[in-house]
């Protein structure tokens, strides 16, 4: 077993990789400039506009001024100055909403479903083909038959949200139902206790922190992926506000935006982390 390293070293030597880094980055930035004379590629200048893919116009920010543009972004986040002019923190809330929203759907049926897989094995090899599958399909592929059905955008990023959240959670579950210790199934029908009294007293609590990784898998495959289908449907959300900003050449916002969803990537993780680890219980 590795031995335990103090916090405060950690702490300290990761401080100093990320001065380290933005270091290098500011004076990278302050002391390099456009290449004069490069072949720019006529489909990238297509892309970004001449000016653009020269690079004069629109220059890698700095760390100091990213600094400086993540102050003005946070100082009014939720401000609304129009329907494609609203702060961060209204687009960040509307993420999370989705986010949520299919979230919470995907275990209401991806939890029980998995507790009848891992009940009956013969449910399980009926259903394994179906699964198998499914679950390798990119969730990007299932928009373009959401929106058609659905003809709604948000709805339809909540069920793309829905489905790649589905099938972490229905394995875990599955898994950690199915590898339920056989005494303790054998205690309780000693005790002539009812199925569902011990699917909730004895299979649910032995399973839960099998349950819990999944659904940790799932937020974070689920935050990944609202990203690129808010790109993908417009109107709202940090997706989208990312793909605005890059229509605008705003590169400053663009990496505040990575930034905001790494952090609010990892805050969700360890929200769920927090709770695999209070449900958990030592033998």
């Amino acid at each position: 077993m590795p031995a335990q390293v103090p916090f405060w070293r950690a702490a300290l030597l990761s401080l100093a990789l990320l001065a380290l880094l933005l270091g290098g980055w500011e004076f990278a930035a302050r002391s390099g400039g456009a290449v004069g004379g490069a072949a720019i590629d006529p489909e990238y200048a297509a892309l970004v506009g001449a000016a653009a893919a020269q690079g004069g116009q629109t220059p890698m920010p700095m760390p100091s001024e990213i600094g400086v543009r993540l102050w003005q972004l946070l100082r009014d986040p939720f401000y609304v100055r129009g329907t494609n002019d609203q702060g961060i923190g209204i687009q960040i809330a509307y993420s999370l909403a989705r986010v949520g929203i299919g979230f919470a759907l995907a275990a209401l049926v991806a939890i029980p479903l998995g507790f009848l897989i891992g009940m009956s094995p013969l449910l399980a090899a009926a259903l394994n083909p179906f699964i198998q599958v499914l679950r390798p399909v990119s969730p990007l592929a299932w928009m373009p038959l959401a929106l058609y059905t659905i003809k709604d955008s948000s709805i339809s990023a909540v069920f793309v949200i829905f489905i790649c959240s589905v099938w972490p959670m229905l394995l875990n579950t599955a898994f950690g139902v199915a590898g339920v210790r056989r005494e303790w199934l054998n205690v309780a029908r000693t005790l002539e206790a009812r199925r569902l009294k011990t699917a909730l007293r004895v299979i649910l609590p032995a399973a839960a922190p099998t349950i819990l990784t999944g659904m940790r898998i799932s937020i974070g495959i689920a935050w990944l992926v609202i990203v690129a289908a808010e790109m993908l449907v417009g109107g709202t959300g940090i997706g989208y506000w990312v793909w605005n900003q890059w229509n605008n050449l705003s590169l400053a916002d663009i990496v505040i935006a990575i930034l905001l969803i790494g952090v609010i990537g990892l805050l969700l993780d360890r929200l769920l982390g927090w709770v695999a680890g209070a449900v958990a219980w030592q033998e």
